[in-house]
């Protein structure tokens, strides 16, 4: 039965084959040639317009759709007028604590002296109303700035001020500085004798980095459509690395607890995926990746695994220590071929440092950029800038040298224990759940009972700056040293537990708080780019002059 089922498919398939033949052999060579010519680039064209996003084609098309029809004159003219009252709103909010606008658009004419330069500086750093001090922003500033530690920074600062670690030669100290701080961050990671990395001004550059260098390693594998896989909780820095690198990226989605499927993650690995990624803790909800099972599929496969440990980076190498192990997340996983991590948050560093380090030297020279037939001579550099702030790696270099391994791990264990405070205590809010696990320092929280963007909004009124997530909507609260006392984080819980009570209370349950309008109004409108607009008002409302009353 079988087989007479096969000899009669065949018999079909050459009478189509013979009848094919036929109606061709009466079409011109050549237009055969050209029709071929053009339908393969139709269909290279259709494939790589599909496979650039990942969103479903019919979501796709309403956004085209609503798109067109924004560009009728009549409706673009509606919506830049309904837009011009939130604009006015987001750049009065920008410039809120600038109580005299006066704005400094052109250098004058006469010189202030000293004197007047610090009290203008002194004017300026009061317009902050934020008491970081006692606990009440969330990230930011992950340091509690001790004047006697000021003062070093101070002082080293002077001596590198005008240093440029692009000029090893004319700055040989700096470059030494430079290149301690990166061995003694790759030495918290375990790395390997042939290990490698680069400073740079930050996390988001060290994993633009990474994912250019991977990329270029793709290119000279012939690999020519290069797609980063990683959690839809990787940090955004990814997707601009894609968008700046000319990269696809895939997202995985994560399991209850907010870790990385990684099943999913497998079958997602295709022939054109140049790295995998895991987060050491992620930045939405502090929860840490499975990173040695990524680990795993990263050596079964041949793939480079990179692990994003920048908010994480020095908390994570300290908690076993500290009394609070966690899975191996370093260079102890064979598979793992780069970590990012900033030494500007929990490294207590000043702003603008960051290491992204790589197994091996070969690995890290295809970050490297040369152009050997430069006019000006030799061109080469490690990272994205040409000339780097050598005082950045100086007072980075002075800060870990007098902190000292023994005063991190303390530091670890306080931060780490007020988490986990803050967490016990928000699941005993009324209407409060746990979002994520907050494996580190990262505490989110969401709601089924009322608007948590109505608590966050709530919570500004009482003088703290917390974190709004979405997808789901979520708030989180990313402890530092400056919470490490148990009284901060009993008063962040009483406020909370406040707050709660009083949305709660709401008829509306907090639904037509300004927030909850932001984030609900984005999540229905099909089009993103009218998001886009409104993001971009708010930068450039950080650049603008203050309005005049």
């Amino acid at each position: 039965m079988l087989k007479e089922g096969a000899d009669a498919a065949k018999e079909h398939l050459v009478a189509l084959h013979e009848t094919a033949v036929t109606h061709l052999k009466k079409v011109d060579p050549v237009v055969l040639v050209i029709g071929t010519i053009a339908g393969t680039i139709v269909y290279l064209n259709t494939y790589r317009l599909y496979t650039r996003s990942e969103k479903p084609l019919h979501k796709r098309l309403a956004a085209w759709g609503f798109q067109q029809f924004r560009k009728l004159p009549a409706v673009r003219r509606r919506i830049e007028q309904e837009l011009e009252k939130p604009k006015m709103e987001i750049l009065e909010s920008i410039h809120k604590d600038d109580t005299d606008r006066h704005f400094y658009a052109a250098i004058p004419e006469d010189a202030l002296s000293s004197d007047q330069v610090l009290d203008l500086a002194s004017k300026y750093d009061d317009y902050g109303k934020f008491d970081v001090a006692h606990g009440k922003v969330s990230g930011a500033v992950y340091t509690d700035r001790t004047d006697d530690h000021l003062d070093l920074l101070a002082k080293v600062y002077r001596k590198y001020a005008y240093s440029n670690p692009l000029h090893p030669d004319v700055f040989p100290g700096v470059r030494k500085m430079e290149a301690e701080v990166i061995r003694m961050v790759i030495s918290l990671y375990h790395g390997p004798e042939d290990s490698s990395g680069s400073m740079t001004t930050g996390g988001t550059e060290s994993i633009v980095l990474a994912c250019f260098a991977y990329r270029n390693r793709a290119y000279a594998l012939g690999n020519d459509d290069p797609v980063i896989l990683c959690p839809i909780t990787a940090h955004a820095a990814f997707d601009k690395a894609a968008n700046l690198c000319g990269m696809r990226i895939q997202h995985v989605p994560v399991d209850e607890n907010q870790r990385v499927d990684v099943k999913a993650m497998e079958r997602l690995i295709g022939r054109h995926t140049c790295m995998l990624v895991g987060s050491a803790p992620n930045f939405p909800s502090g929860t840490v990746d499975p990173i040695p099972e990524i680990a795993k599929l990263g050596v079964k496969y041949g793939i480079p695994v990179h692990v994003d440990a920048c908010l994480g980076g020095f908390l994570v190498p300290f908690m076993k220590e500290a009394g609070f192990p966690l899975p191996v997340f370093d260079f102890g996983n064979p598979g793992v071929t780069s970590i990012s991590c900033d030494t500007h948050k929990y490294g207590c560093t000043p702003k603008g440092s960051s290491i992204v380090m790589y197994r091996s030297h070969e690995l890290h020279h295809y970050q490297y950029f040369s152009i050997p037939e430069w006019a000006g001579g030799i061109y080469a550099t490690p990272t994205i800038c040409g000339s780097r702030a050598g005082a950045n790696a100086a007072v980075a270099w002075a800060t870990l040298l007098s902190f000292g391994r023994q005063n991190y791990i303390t530091r670890c264990r306080k931060i780490v224990e007020s988490a986990k405070r803050l967490a016990d205590g928000i699941r005993l809010i009324p209407g409060l759940e746990l979002h994520g696990s907050p494996d580190v320092s990262v505490v989110a929280f969401k709601s089924t009972v009322f608007n948590v963007y109505a608590v966050a909004d709530r919570m500004t009124k009482k003088g703290y700056s917390l974190n709004a997530l979405q997808n789901p909507d979520s708030v989180h609260i990313c402890t530092t040293f400056n919470h490490a006392d148990s009284g901060k984080i009993d008063a962040i819980l009483g406020d909370l537990r406040a707050v709660c009570q009083e949305v709660n209370s709401l008829p509306d349950k907090g639904n037509g708080s300004a927030t909850a309008a932001l984030y609900g109004l984005a999540a229905g409108i099909p089009d993103k780019t009218l998001v886009d607009e409104m993001t971009a008002a708010y930068m450039d409302a950080c650049y603008a002059a203050p309005p005049k009353h």
